[in-house]
């Protein structure tokens, strides 16, 4: 059986404990193995990391400018939520520790999620779905 794919999104940041902070408040943890005094392996899943990485160190793996992500958007991180409630606890876990709203709440019945950005305005969308209306249409 071939191991399951796994991504691993690289984010620049400009102050990695800030960051790092954040997202602990969120209930994520880090991968040690992985981290060191400018890169955090966020662990997001079993499969999916976010490597945060602070800009001086991004630098080094890119030719281009690093996205001034306070006025261009580089990137839309989606995650899954098993409820409703749990897209609300995490929204607001978000901007009661540093985060900043990003988008409306979007509310389709069946399709449930809110948005908001984080220290380094990376913009996070979490999206409860629901299954059964999803594979109801087809």
């Amino acid at each position: 059986m071939p191991q399951p794919q796994m991504i691993f999104v690289n984010l620049p940041v400009k102050d990695l404990e800030t960051t790092k902070n954040f997202f602990g408040k969120l209930g994520f943890g880090f991968n040690p193995q992985f981290s060191d005094d400018s890169t955090a392996c966020l662990v997001i899943s079993d499969t999916i990391f976010a490597m945060l990485i602070s800009e001086p160190r991004f630098k080094d793996f890119t030719k281009k400018e690093i996205a001034d992500s306070s006025r261009t958007t580089e990137v839309l991180i989606a995650l899954s939520a098993e409820s409703r409630e749990k897209v609300d606890e995490m929204a607001e876990a978000a901007l009661a520790n540093g985060g900043s709203p990003a988008n409306d709440p979007m509310d389709e019945g069946f399709m449930y999620g809110r948005s908001f950005q984080d220290p380094d305005h990376h913009i996070w969308e979490v999206v409860w779905m629901d299954q059964a209306a999803v594979e109801g249409q087809g």
